[in-house]
């Protein structure tokens, strides 16, 4: 930490006084561990981990959410999800009664005419992902 970042936070904690700053300065100046550890600042917190995707909208997951109870306006048992891996964009619909044939038109409509044709589609192949979704695909 640096001496301007050591007076912001020590702002934040609600102190102040005219010298804060170039007291920080020389305090981290002074300072053995600040110095030892002060090269620090430029490693990141964590490991970096390779992307999954490798541009925007190429990878989707799309699942549904079944059998919702209460039902909700206008009887909406189903929620319809797809995640972009890239940018964690969702696109979502609610439908009362789910077929495959709406699962085909949801893809069409929220995800290849807004985004383009995915390169990969990834679902858990259940029931509503068959039929008009595999000729779509």
């Amino acid at each position: 930490m640096r001496g301007h970042m050591l007076a912001h936070k020590i702002m934040r904690t609600g102190y102040f006084w005219l010298t804060m700053e170039t007291d920080c300065c020389q305090f981290v100046q002074r300072c053995p561990e600040c110095q030892i550890h002060g090269d620090l600042i430029h490693v990141p917190p964590s490991k970096l981990h390779a992307l999954t995707s490798p541009w925007p909208f190429s990878v989707w997951g799309i699942d549904i959410i079944e059998l919702i109870s209460p039902k909700y306006s206008s009887s909406h048992e189903f929620i319809l999800v797809s995640i972009n891996y890239f940018t964690k964009w969702v696109e979502v619909a609610s439908y009362a009664r789910l077929t495959s044939s709406r699962v085909a038109s949801f893809i069409i409509s929220h995800i290849i005419c807004r985004y383009g044709v995915p390169h990969e589609l990834i679902s858990d192949r259940g029931v509503h992902f068959r039929a008009e979704v595999d000729t779509l695909v």
